[in-house]
């Protein structure tokens, strides 16, 4: 599985977690892991528990870029497309922001309708542009 695969697979279990809130994430991810017939992978593991145990500091960056918009105004796929990508430009390295977010804008592309992603876009390069990550 390369990484835009397995990004998109941790972007559908985190959007699924909106519905299972009680479950342990550990045992939601390994139960996915096994119904999905998915081999184990660092990358996943580590970005969907980190989004996950680090949400409200997530939440607290994005509202702080999005001008006016809460959380709960945004949908469900929008808000987990801008933990996905919020959590690699702060937390991964080795991803560049610059493919985080394009890979945010390609999932919003695919998941979310014609005005996501740039909305997406705007509120992530706010989010570089405030932490230090663009030069």
């Amino acid at each position: 599985m390369n990484r835009r695969e397995a990004r998109e697979t941790v972007f559908t279990l985190l959007y699924e977690r909106n519905f299972h809130e009680s479950e342990t994430p550990e045992l939601q991810f390994g139960q996915a892991l096994e119904l999905r017939e998915l081999p184990e992978d660092a990358y996943m593991r580590d970005v969907y528990l980190g989004v996950i145990a680090n949400m409200d500091a997530l939440d607290a960056k994005i509202v702080g870029c999005s001008s006016g918009w809460s959380i709960a105004r945004m949908s469900k796929i929008t808000r987990t497309i801008l933990r996905l990508s919020t959590y690699e430009m702060l937390h991964r390295s080795d991803i560049p922001y610059n493919i985080s977010i394009n890979e945010a804008v390609e999932l919003a592309k695919k998941y979310e309708d014609e005005k996501a992603p740039g909305f997406i876009n705007g509120i992530l390069n706010a989010i570089a542009t405030k932490e230090g990550l663009k030069n």
